[in-house]
């Protein structure tokens, strides 16, 4: 593996804050993530202690309101924290984007009460979410979901199996779409579901080509028990909180994937730097610049996209489009980046000596969570040219 050092992006934060944000990240970063990245996801080993850390130092809940612990930052900052801990692992960048979209559901559409009591440990007390919306018949088609709530009294029973699930088995909270009524986006209702509920049990993790470090599990729901007051939302509004939910998601998904397409930049620059062929840099070669200037123009567009889109949701206006738009582009090209970065490194670059193959491994299955990237073609198409005709 090649020693080089972290690039420093230049960015343009909105106050010092954030800056001095940034730069304790970069310090977690450099000093307890990069250093056992390689060798953790070899081993297929979940780094809890990191979260553990990252929540102590504020960096769990940062989109969210201070009065329950969270750290009143911008999406324009969350996101570019996260493109920063995945530049250093996407374990834990990805694994950061899932914890906030868990947490959405009760920030964004839970009572006063259910905020006071569960948010503050959800955010700032050592507390790491699963987001279970996806089951082994219902991926893209999320709205045919199987799971179903039925209610008891005071009490809701909720029965069924959800698929790729990350943290799926570990997560000491899970926000829950559950059938209680009709067919289809209707009869759908969100939950709380304590990840030490009486029934509900993790399968063994998934065997990926990728991201080993960080488990996904189906998470089996066994007549799992739990009160009306852990219901977010109205009965039936579920899917929509869902779909609401994945909106800001994806742009967690599009930095992720900048973060990693950088670091395979990175690698790719050093190696070219420092590799000499016929008596001179392979840096110096043409077609090399040229690939090089490629994969950083791409990054930085992806950058400007994701951002634009951040810049949107924080001023209260729609940005659902742009978030299709920042999830397609960014992870195609961390996909389109991290080839490359193989290419440059030649025979080396196939090896896992260096970090470029487990980046190119990483970033295929950016293109697939939280909605395919045909999904994400399908939702701008929608805003582009309205619903499609039967």
């Amino acid at each position: 593996m090649s020693d080089r050092a972290p690039h420093s992006v230049e960015r343009h934060l909105p106050t010092d804050e954030a800056r001095d944000l940034i730069a304790l990240v970069r310090e977690i970063a450099q000093r307890e993530i990069t250093p056992r990245a390689a060798e953790e996801e070899d081993a297929g080993r979940f780094p809890r202690e990191v979260f553990t850390l990252l929540s102590e130092s504020g960096l769990l809940g940062l989109p969210y309101d201070s009065e329950y612990g969270g750290g009143d930052q911008p999406y324009e900052v969350y996101l570019q924290v996260l493109e920063e801990l995945a530049m250093a692992r996407l374990t834990v960048g990805l694994g950061v984007s899932v914890h906030t979209l868990a947490s959405y559901a009760l920030a964004a559409y839970g009572t006063k009460q259910q905020q006071v009591e569960h948010l503050p440990a959800m955010l700032g007390g050592g507390l790491l979410g699963a987001y279970c919306l996806s089951e082994p018949s219902s991926g893209s088609d999320a709205a045919s979901l199987r799971t179903k709530a039925v209610r008891d009294g005071d009490d809701w029973v909720i029965t069924g199996t959800k698929a790729w699930i990350t943290h799926g088995g570990i997560a000491d909270f899970y926000t829950v779409m559950a059938r209680t009524g009709e067919d289809g986006p209707r009869g759908i209702t969100a939950f709380l579901v304590p990840g030490d509920a009486e029934g509900l049990s993790g399968a063994a993790p998934e065997k990926k080509m990728g991201m080993k470090g960080s488990p996904t599990a189906q998470v089996h729901l066994d007549g799992v028990r739990v009160c009306d007051e852990r219901r977010m939302g109205e009965e039936g509004q579920g899917f929509a909180i869902a779909l609401s939910a994945l909106d800001s998601g994806r742009l967690g998904i599009a930095a992720c994937a900048i973060g990693l397409a950088q670091a395979a930049l990175d690698e790719a620059l050093a190696y070219a730097g420092g590799r000499r062929q016929f008596g001179r840099s392979i840096s110096d070669f043409q077609g090399l610049r040229f690939m090089l200037a490629d994969m950083a123009t791409q990054i930085e567009a992806g950058r400007a996209l994701y951002l634009s889109a951040a810049r949107l949701r924080d001023a209260g206006r729609p940005f659902a489009k742009q978030a299709a738009m920042a999830k397609l582009h960014c992870t195609d090209t961390a996909m389109k980046v991290t080839t490359d970065a193989v290419q440059i490194l030649g025979g080396y670059g196939y090896t896992a000596d260096f970090p470029v193959e487990r980046y190119m491994r990483e970033a295929k299955v950016l293109q697939i969570v939280e909605g395919t990237n045909q999904i994400q073609r399908m939702v701008i198409a929608r805003h582009l040219a309205g619903p499609e005709t039967r």
